[in-house]
């Protein structure tokens, strides 16, 4: 997996290494069993502190998403093939779903546009194939 980072950008880096890591488990990038980079390693590699590294897999772990152990570090917890969704996600995404919907309808957005959109990224998560290892 590959992490890219704007260090320019608005979007904290922490949550720009949460987004891929997220990203990465929805294309199948990423699987159950998984490992990631230590977060001394992944904060060597993007010349960032390994601080910042670690509040990514906090809010990853927090999510759900991800497993910490002191011997094994990091690793997948979940992929989209581990089973039906955990009680209290669904709770926390919609209120994450309904500030991007209030954004986009701020914005102007139509209905139909917002719906367009949603369709385009859920078809294209869905369709991208696995990385090669």
């Amino acid at each position: 997996m590959r992490i890219v980072l704007d260090l320019d950008g608005d979007l904290p880096i922490y949550q720009q290494i949460r987004d891929q890591v997220v990203a990465a488990i929805a294309t199948g990038e990423l699987a159950a069993g998984d490992a990631l980079p230590s977060t001394r390693q992944l904060g060597a590699d993007l010349a960032i502190n390994f601080h910042t590294v670690s509040k990514a897999y906090d809010l990853l772990r927090s999510e759900g998403l991800i497993r910490i152990n002191r011997k094994s570090g990091a690793v997948v917890r979940r992929d989209p093939n581990s089973g039906p969704v955990e009680a209290g996600i669904v709770d926390g995404w919609r209120i994450r779903l309904r500030a991007l919907l209030a954004e986009a309808v701020a914005h102007g957005m139509s209905e139909a546009d917002i719906r367009s959109h949603v369709e385009s990224e859920s078809r294209e998560l869905r369709t991208t194939e696995r990385a090669p290892r």
